[in-house]
This record gives structure tokens, sequence and C-alpha cells, in this order.
């Protein structure tokens, strides 16, 4: 793929720029920015910090022995604790990613390098995602080798490399990447940093916790359901220890495995995706 960045005072073509430029380019561009080194930067310390703090804290004389299948979903847990903050800093610097463009006026150099637009976009998100998943799947290999030694003196004895330990892993950093993208798509949309991350945090945050509360109050199951394929409770589905026997689900409750939260959450970032190409190209930068 090819795009030609044509002058606009003349009307002549300048270059050719391929799609791996483009990539080149924006990695350039993500990589030096200070909120991202931060945002990542805080991203592995928070994983790592709490999965520590969860590995120490659990009393083994609480409750006698527990089981092995109990002993690999605490595995999981404090490994993947980081996740309830690490989502809401790949949020934020998801948004951050194009909106800080559009603030400082940058996007119409973009543009106008990449006058298509789409596969600017394209790039921004591939980019943003593959870095965001690398640097994810860092954090909870680390945490995991460091609580590894830890788990046998609060009664947690687990094999790191066990399958249905890696999975939820795997899916932590795949989670992150998505739901990065995901804020990246609606940053495109609003084009405001205020508005993108307020819009990123709502999803993610807001509208679950209004949701719990209405089926609190009301016991609505229609409520829960729908939490269900909001992007944040489908995606956790990525990162959940899955049981050899599942409980039994309440008549009326839908509930997700975890390729069928991975195929929700996947689904909410193509189409936002989408929207915010189609808008790109039609809206003046």
């Amino acid at each position: 793929m090819t795009t030609a960045a044509i002058d606009t005072q003349t009307g002549k073509r300048l270059s050719q720029l391929t799609f791996g430029g483009v990539l080149r380019s924006e990695w350039i561009k993500l990589i030096t920015l200070r909120s991202t080194l931060w945002c990542y930067l805080i991203l592995i310390v928070l994983t790592i910090g709490l999965g520590l703090l969860l590995s120490l804290v659990r009393n083994p004389t609480l409750g006698g022995a527990i089981s092995a299948e109990v002993q690999r979903a605490t595995a999981v847990q404090a490994i993947t604790a980081g996740t309830s903050l690490g989502q809401l800093i790949v949020a934020v610097l998801g948004a951050l990613v194009i909106t800080g463009e559009y603030g400082t006026g940058m996007i119409r150099s973009t543009l106008t390098a990449v006058p298509k637009r789409t596969p600017a976009l394209v790039a921004k998100a591939l980019v943003f995602g593959v870095t965001t998943f690398v640097v994810a799947l860092v954090s909870v290999a680390a945490t995991a080798l460091i609580t590894a030694p830890l788990f046998p003196n609060v009664g947690v004895h687990v094999n790191i490399l066990d399958s249905r330990i890696l999975l939820p892993l795997l899916g932590n950093a795949g989670y992150l990447a998505l739901l990065g993208m995901l804020s990246l798509a609606i940053g495109a949309i609003i084009r405001s940093s205020a508005g993108g991350i307020a819009a990123a945090l709502g999803l993610v945050l807001v509208v679950p916790t209004v949701l719990i509360i209405v089926y609190g109050v009301t016991q609505q199951l229609w409520a829960r359901n729908v939490d269900t394929f909001l992007p944040g409770s489908a995606g956790g589905k990525m990162y959940a220890y899955v049981p050899s026997h599942a409980d039994p689900v309440t008549k009326g409750l839908i509930t997700l495995d975890p390729t069928q939260g991975t195929l929700v959450l996947v689904a909410w970032v193509v189409v936002v995706f989408v929207v915010a190409a189609v808008l790109l190209k039609r809206r003046d930068a």
C-alpha cells in the first residue's frame, strides 16, 4: 500500500509513502511522547506491585487447605490484579494517542502525508495495540516470575506453566491491547482529549457501575445481561480463570466464556473503528 503526499499549493505529488513508512512514523510519534513512557511505566509498576501484594496477604491458616482448583484461580487473580487499574491507564493513553494530534494541530500534517487517511488510523491502532500487548505481556510475565516463589508461603502450590494459568495471562495482555485500540477509535470520533478520555472511561467504568446499581435495586436480569456485553465485562472473561466445573447459571442470565468474551470485545473494536474511519474521511482535520 502506498500513499502520495500532495503539495496543497501546487497540487504536485511530493513523495510516495508506503504503509511501512506510515507504521514507522506512528511508532516514532508514540515512543517520543513522555505520556506514553510514563503510562507504560505506571502500568508495569502497578501490575507487579499489586500482584506482589496479593501474593503476600493471604493467611494460609485461614480456611485450612484449599483445592488445586482454588489455588490456580488464586494465582491467576493475584498475577492479573493490576488489570483493574491498568485498563484505566490504557484507556486514557489510547484516547491521547489520537486526540493529542488534534490538540496540537499535528493531525493536519499526518493527513497531508497520508491523504487516504484510513491507513494513518490503521497504523496508529496497530502500533499502539501491538506495543500495549507487548508491555502488558511483559508486565504479567514479570509478575508471575516474581510471585511464583511466594505462593507456597500462603498455601498456594501451582505450576505457572500450566496452560490453565498461561492462557489467562495471555488473555490479560490481549484485553488491554484491544481496550486501548477501542479507546483510540473513540478518541478519533470525538477528537477531544477530555471528551475522548471521558467517553472511554465512562464505557469501562461508569456504565457498568450504573447497571450494577440498577440490578441491585430492581433485580432485573436485563441489567446484568447488558453489562455482560460491555467491553470491560466481556474482555474480563479473557483473563478470568476457567474452572473445570462451571457453577450453575441463573435462568435467564447470559454468561460468556473466554472465547465469546474475546469475540464480543473484538466486535466492539471493529464497529467503533469503522465509524471512526468513516468520520475521519468525511470531516475536515
